[in-house]
């Protein structure tokens, strides 16, 4: 499982026939495309069903048929292969990457993608924050970004 990345997490059993709750660390929502297979500590996992269900999702598993089923995933930890997109930017690829300004000046490397509610915002090796509108570009292991004045100022 070492190639397999975190895409979500089952929180709860959802009603008393084998539906849980997941809440996902992705905005790719096709990860939960029935037929989908997702990798966990106890095997792969089929989607039967999957529905919105206020800020996470409501998902039946292939096997999973009850209650009590549904209760011995509870915190089970979902892993799926990575997605093939090459117009994307991955958490995983953007961690560890240099951060430069536009003209090339090197501000420091990121430790971090930080959720945020308006924007996530890269965090740099020296605790600053930047949000990612602010990210122009990340090619060849280097996030390029142009932040207004002031913004990456520390007192």
């Amino acid at each position: 499982m070492a190639d397999l990345l975190e895409i979500g997490r089952i929180a709860k059993p959802h009603g008393l026939r084998g539906e849980v709750i997941v809440s996902l660390s992705t905005d790719r929502t096709e990860r939960l495309d029935v037929g989908a297979v997702l990798e966990s500590d106890r095997g792969p996992l089929t989607v039967v069903s999957a529905v919105p269900h206020q800020h996470r999702w409501r998902v039946r598993f292939d096997g999973v048929a009850s209650r009590e089923d549904a209760d011995a995933l509870h915190g089970l930890v979902l892993r799926a292969e990575p997605v093939d997109d090459p117009d994307a930017w991955f958490v995983h690829d953007l961690v560890g990457a240099e951060v430069a300004l536009a003209d090339g000046t090197a501000v420091g490397t990121c430790t971090a993608i930080v959720e945020n509610p308006a924007y996530d915002m890269v965090e740099i090796d020296d605790e600053r924050l930047v949000p990612m509108p602010f990210v122009t570009e990340f090619a060849d292991g280097r996030i390029t970004i142009d932040p207004p004045d002031g913004l990456l100022d520390l007192e």
